[in-house]
């Protein structure tokens, strides 16, 4: 495995990661950074578990030839259906981005009803639920769907009218549940964070999981001796389509780092 200068891989099948790489880049400025968005496939939230994890192991190998020392799986369906096989596959520490963010729910709610968030797959496949539950046993969990929330944060439409609408209409009877925290189980929402929050009302906590998922990998790295201990880090991406969507895109997510992108076969 790499040591301390070796780079942090980071993929999604997307851009969405890349408010994972936002946050972690926050917590981390000396490390170097390899980022990888397959968006040739995506998106990965309406596709099989089988799929997902062929598509997960495949961007793995790419980050690991790479010399990478860390791996972040910065997709919540990727964390939620492939996280156990690439940790069987592959000898580099791997933090997803479901765990950081249910710990972070358990911390946060005082009335014990948790909600949830997500594309069909991460939904689909119980993994916050079972998440929440390992840590806090009594909670009661209320999911959700939201599938057209990541081509609204994509499009860049994140305000005004027609997110709102599609927020009520995916969150309106989870605001009369009773929850007083909300997990935004995909890497996308964090741009709807605004509309969210005003459909939930100001008595819903919103838990991030890039934010709390960066602070996970930051403890990881200080606990495994893996901190790089000088210099300025710096960021490298490959995608699995044309670049210039990705940069475009990305844009929203980090602003003008990112400049350039390096599209690979896959």
């Amino acid at each position: 495995m790499a040591g301390t200068n070796g780079a942090i891989g980071i993929f999604d099948s997307g851009v969405g990661g890349l408010t994972v790489l936002h946050a972690l880049l926050g917590a981390l400025p000396r490390e170097d950074v390899v980022y990888l968005g397959d968006t040739g496939r995506y998106p990965y939230g309406t596709k099989s578990a089988e799929t997902v994890t062929r598509y997960s192991v495949e961007n793995v190998e790419f980050l690991v030839a790479r010399g990478i020392k860390l791996l972040v799986v910065a997709c919540n369906t990727a964390s939620a259906v492939a996280l156990d096989a690439l940790e069987e596959r592959f000898p580099v520490p791997i933090v997803g981005v479901i765990e950081p963010g249910a710990r972070a729910a358990v911390a946060k709610t005082r009335s014990g009803r948790v909600g949830v968030i997500g594309t069909e797959a991460t939904i689909g496949s119980g993994q916050y639920t079972h998440a929440l539950r390992r840590l806090r046993p009594g909670l009661e969990i209320y999911t959700r769907p939201c599938p057209l929330f990541v081509p609204l944060a994509e499009e860049g439409w994140v305000e005004g009218p027609i997110p709102r609408s599609v927020a009520e209409t995916y969150l309106a009877s989870l605001a009369k549940s009773g929850i007083d925290t909300l997990v935004l189980g995909c890497t996308h929402y964090p741009l709807l964070k605004p509309v969210i929050a005003e459909v939930m009302g100001p008595g819903v906590t919103l838990v991030d999981s890039a934010e709390e998922t960066a602070r996970a990998v930051a403890a990881l790295v200080a606990e495994r001796g893996l901190a790089r201990r000088d210099g300025q880090g710096s960021t490298s991406f490959f995608v699995t389509d044309v670049p210039d969507r990705f940069i475009h895109v990305g844009e929203r997510f980090l602003g003008s780092r990112v400049h350039s992108a390096v599209r690979v076969e896959r």
